[in-house]
Order: structure tokens, then sequence, then C-alpha cells
């Protein structure tokens, strides 16, 4: 019969086993750590140009950007506004907002007030992107000489998508066929494209960090930016004649309508898209949208389109038909500003003065 020491030792050794066999349980089916998975996922994102351009009126699909009124009222303040956040929190931010907006304190927003805040914005999502680009151009540049080259960029890009780096560098090097499944070989041929369109003259398919910031960022660069209108117009254009009639903008999407919720969505996208088409990218308004008049549209440091902009962010919301935006104005239509509505604005306004 054993003792009641060697018991204990016994019972000891049997837990510290089993305490043992669980930790190995958890990590082996513990998933990979999520902070990895999430820099491995950022960095593969890092190395395709941006679906969407902050600051800028339309996505590179031809899409209308419905957060810009949020982009160019907030900058890099708008993750801080949401339908989450304390609504007296967001009350004094906006509050803040007003005030910086209202350079001449006389308490109301004019449009050229509000022309100068939106560039101004529009600038911080500019410089947020040289920065970001900075980190990305690092990290495509192996040899730090200061160029990426076409194949320095393919053989990162590839290997962000599962290839083997080390197979595919030694293939380009040596100009041996790749395995490429149909869709990464169709990105690759429009990266491209993209790739030459901001190869600066004389081209040499060597980028600069200027050069690759308009790769990833074709509103940074004219030419990319009109290299952007061009793909945009080609994707709408329907008779080829490289111009866009208000028809043709407002086409819907390839698909069907299948219940009425689809239907409504739908019918919302056509109002809007015919609403912005005749009131604003037409300039002229002959019923023809030019590649010029769309670049124009398209450019977010054209300071005659931020103060359009503005007169239209004050329209919305001047109740009182005085052309400017008091506190007031702002508090109650917040939702178009920021995207996140402040409920009992009128009755806690004064509460916070």
């Amino acid at each position: 019969m054993l003792s009641r020491q060697a018991f204990l030792c016994t019972l000891g050794s049997l837990y510290f086993s089993l305490l043992l066999i669980f930790l190995l349980m958890d990590v082996y089916a513990r998933p990979a750590n999520s902070s990895v998975l999430r820099e491995k996922g950022k960095e593969e994102q890092e190395l395709l140009p941006p679906d969407h351009l902050n600051g800028v009126k339309m996505e590179l699909d031809g899409h209308l950007n419905r957060d810009f009124h949020h982009e160019v009222f907030l900058g890099k303040d708008r993750d801080g506004f949401d339908d989450d956040s304390e609504p007296s929190r967001n009350r004094r931010k906006l509050m803040v907002i007003f005030n910086k907006v209202d350079i001449n304190r006389d308490k109301k927003i004019s449009a050229k007030e509000m022309q100068r805040w939106i560039m101004e914005k529009t600038d911080e999502h500019f410089q947020e992107a040289v920065e970001e680009n900075k980190i990305h151009f690092r990290a495509v540049d192996p040899d730090g000489d200061g160029h990426v080259s076409w194949d320095e960029y393919k053989i990162k890009f590839l290997a962000g998508k599962g290839f083997d780096e080390k197979e595919i560098a030694q293939k380009i090097r040596t100009n041996q066929e790749l395995k490429i499944d149909e869709e990464t070989q169709e990105v690759l041929d429009n990266l491209k494209d993209r790739w030459y369109q901001a190869d600066n003259p004389p081209p040499d398919l060597l980028l600069s960090e200027q050069e690759f910031l308009s790769f990833l960022h074709p509103e940074h660069s004219r030419g990319m930016l009109h290299f952007m209108v061009q793909e945009i117009i080609r994707d709408l254009d329907q008779d080829g004649d490289k111009k866009l009639t208000v028809s043709e903008f407002i086409s819907l999407p390839v698909g069907t309508v299948e219940n009425q919720q689809a239907q409504d969505i739908d019918d919302d996208w056509v109002r809007d898209r015919r609403k912005e088409f005749q009131e604003v990218i037409d300039a002229n308004h002959d019923g023809i949208v030019t590649m010029e008049e769309l670049e124009e549209y398209m450019d977010p440091m054209n300071e005659h389109n931020a103060l359009n902009e503005a007169r239209q962010m004050i329209a919305v919301a001047d109740e009182n038909q005085n052309h400017h935006l008091e506190l007031e104005e702002i508090l109650k239509y917040s939702e178009y500003f920021t995207g996140s509505k402040l409920m009992d604005y009128a009755r806690n306004v004064h509460e916070e003065f």
C-alpha cells in the first residue's frame, strides 16, 4: 500500500502529465496567430493597387464613391466616427471640426471655408498614401537601389499569391514558363499595362518611388489619372465613340434583379448616377461626357471641383437658406457628413456649450 507521500507524488506527476498533454493539444489545435495572418494578408494586399481611393469621386470600376462626402469632410479622422461611438463624443468631435472650418469665427461656414477644408482633408489622404507607399516600395525593392523592375514586382506579387518566391525568381531569370492560373495571369496582364503607364519617359520598365506611388495611386499623377479615366470610359462606352451618354453611364451592372429589395437598390443606383451625370460631371450640360470632363471630375486636387462640392454639401443641410452652415445644421445632418447619425442633437447641442 502506497504511503501518503508516495500517493501525492504520483498524483502530482499524473496532473503534470495531463496538463502538458492539454497544453500541447491547445498549441496544435490553435489556429495560426491571427496577427501573423493579418500581416500576411496585408502584405499581399499592399502589392496590389487599392480598389478604393480615398477622396476620389469615382471608384476604379466606374462606381460612384458613396463615402466621398465623409472622406473629404473628416480626412484621417473618419475612422473615429461610427454608430457605435458615444453620441456625445461624436457631437464634441463635430464641434471641434466646425470651429476649425470656421476660420473667421463668425459661427457659420461659407463655401470658401468649406472649399479650403476639403482641399486640406484631401491632402491628408494624399500624404497618407505617400507614407504608406514608402513602406510598400521598400518591400518590393529588395536590393535597395531605388528602382523596382517589373520582374521584381512580379516575383513579390506571385509570392503573395502563394507561389514559391525562390522558384518563381529562378524561372523568371532563366526565362522558364510559369504555370499560372488564368485568373492570376489576367490580373498580371492588367497590372503590366498599368506599370507601363506609370513608367515616365524615357520608358525603362523601372519604377522609382514616385512612379510606384502613381502605379498604386493614380490620383497622384495626371498621366495615371488620364489612364484611369480611359479605362472607365472603355468599360462603360457601348458605341465606341470614347464618350459617355447618360444612358451608357446609368446602365445597370451585369446581373438580374431577383427580388424587390434588389430592384430598389438598382433604382437608387440609376437615380444617383443620372443625377451625378447631369448635375456635376457633364460640365457644359450637352448630354455628353467627354474624357476631358470625366478627368476634371475625377481630379481630387481640382480647386473648382472642391468649391462646387462645398456648395453642394452646404445646400444639403442649409435649412435656413442663407448659403452657409451653422453648427446646428451640421449636427442635424451628421449622417451626411460623417456617416454617423447623432440622436437627440437638438436637445443636447446647447448642453455641450
